[in-house]
């Protein structure tokens, strides 16, 4: 199969996405376990306990605070240790995170320190995974493979759920120990199966070992190291190196230079993280439990988060064909509007059809009210996960020239965090004052988001590298870069690298079958 080892490689990375999607789901239904509940709540006077607004907002939270600075931090390991040793770095601290958690017996200072510990290493894995796959990744298929990153995350957000449906009425610790626990296995399977992964070719250009980056090339691409592709691949990244060196090392700062139109790109990608993180998603899968106990439903909670999780899960499937279909842009902005509608009819049916303690005394009206804000909310994911769920990673994994993308990158994923713990940290809070008007919140961010994608995010699909820098450099309008031809294109008509690649495999197999 062609490219088959490239997507094998690239499919494992992106595995890093699952560890964070999996916590996300798993804490969202501890947060409801009664065992969990009454290890880390406190009492309510009448015998029972409670996981207030404030605890939980500490739980959930740490874990992003911890993300935040992971993502900064696997700039300075990936350039120094390489993506390979920095994939097998990160992932041994998240599982010392994981341990920390499980090990956990009443104290909610332990239980956060292992979350912000673990933290750490979800942050990294989610710059690092569309570093390496966006140098790792042929071409043709670079969106599609950078897509795996997001299915990855809701894989792990619907296993999780359906863990948590399985232990959740078991009358001990294990309700939740079971569940977070076996994060050390997700762990260990990425520390393990890191250690067969080649490393990326440009840095070990970087080092002066070009045979080993030979190999690396010949073993992602399925060919003998004399290929033709492993030549041309040498010599470009050779080219890019160089340039790269006689500028001296690449600061911060330079991400925000005037250069190649850096700044824009730059502050596009971390709006396009931050934009993401008030789609409204998140809510749902870290508090879904505790906010559908209230609607006055008849379904159990964690049923409706694994049909949530599942629906999910099916939208970001096909989000691998759209990417490189439909374009950035067209998904960006019609998945705004879709998830506008549905975060404004949620919350204002939640608001005027589910007073506050429906789930006690429900009523038909409650009963009804509650089921029009779950189906809504299942159309909200399921647009999310279509569209604005895997696309920024994707316009973030390949808008950064190579000089300057650990660091721009990194820079987007610390956006996505630093909105994601203050999401977190604040959303049980207001959600405790106003109900399922926060849902408004996020409509306005949606409508803002379809507008600012209109007026600044261009068109990339189907363009390389160097291509985007033309597109950057032309001043194209966003809103005119759909139809833009780079004038690479008119000027050398010869077939890609990829292409050529895929010719003369074709040539020899029919040579074979002669």
């Amino acid at each position: 199969m062609l490219n088959g080892k490239a997507i094998l490689f690239c499919a494992f990375v992106a595995f890093g996405g699952f560890l964070f999607g999996y916590d996300i789901g798993v804490i969202s239904g501890c947060l409801i376990m009664d065992d969990f509940v009454k290890r880390f709540g406190t009492s309510n006077g009448s015998g029972g306990f409670v996981l207030d607004a404030n605890r939980q907002s500490i739980i959930t939270s740490l874990l992003s605070a911890g993300t935040f600075i992971g993502a900064l931090g696997q700039a300075f390991t990936a350039d120094r240790f390489g993506r390979k040793r920095s994939i097998t770095l990160w992932s041994a601290i998240f599982t010392v995170g994981v341990v920390i958690q499980t090990a956990s017996r009443n104290s909610i200072a332990q239980l956060s320190v292992g979350r912000f510990i673990a933290g750490l290493g979800v942050g990294a894995m989610s710059a690092i995974v569309p570093l390496y796959n966006g140098e790792t990744a042929p071409k043709a298929i670079r969106g599609t493979l950078i897509v795996l990153y997001q299915l990855q995350i809701i894989t792990g957000i619907f296993i999780s759920y359906v863990i948590d449906l399985a232990t959740h009425s078991i009358p001990n610790s294990a309700s939740w120990r079971v569940p977070v626990g076996l994060q050390m296995v997700w762990g260990l399977f990425l520390i393990v199966g890191s250690l067969f992964l080649p490393d990326s070719p440009r840095y070990l250009l970087g080092l002066k070992r070009e045979a080993d980056a030979r190999r690396s090339i010949a073993s992602v691409n399925g060919v003998d190291i004399e290929h033709s592709i492993v030549e041309e691949t040498i010599s470009e990244l050779s080219v890019a190196i160089r340039e790269e060196n006689e500028g001296g090392k690449a600061t911060w700062l330079e991400c925000f230079s005037t250069r190649n139109m850096l700044w824009i790109r730059t502050l596009n990608g971390m709006m396009l993280q931050f934009i993401q993180q008030l789609n409204g998603q998140n809510f749902y899968y870290y508090y879904g439990d505790t906010f559908f106990q209230s609607a006055g439903t008849s379904l159990n909670p964690f049923v409706i988060q694994v049909i949530l999780g599942g629906v999910s899960l099916a939208a970001t499937i096909p989000a691998l064909r759209l990417i490189e279909t439909w374009g950035r842009r067209r998904s960006l902005i019609l998945g705004a509007i879709l998830e506008a509608i549905c975060a404004i009819i949620a919350g204002l049916v939640g608001h005027f059809l589910v007073p506050p303690g429906a789930s006690a005394n429900p009523t038909p009206r409650n009963k009804q009210g509650g089921d029009v804000m779950i189906a809504f909310a299942v159309l909200h994911l399921f647009s999310y996960s279509l569209f604005w769920g895997p696309t920024p990673w994707v316009y973030l994994g390949e808008s950064f020239p190579l000089r300057v993308r650990p660091k721009a990158i990194a820079l987007g994923s610390a956006t996505n965090w630093l909105w994601n713990f203050l999401l977190s940290f604040f959303s049980p809070r207001i959600a405790a004052r106003i109900g399922p008007l926060i849902l408004m919140i996020f409509f306005g961010m949606l409508i803002f988001g379809a507008v600012f994608v209109y007026l600044f995010i261009p068109e990339t699909k189907g363009l390389s590298l160097e291509e985007i820098d033309e597109l950057y450099r032309a001043h194209v309008k966003p809103w005119n870069s759909t139809n833009w031809k780079p004038s690479s294109k008119h000027i050398d008509a010869q077939p890609s690298m990829d292409q050529r690649f895929t010719m003369e495999k074709s040539s020899r197999e029919e040579q074979s079958i002669n």
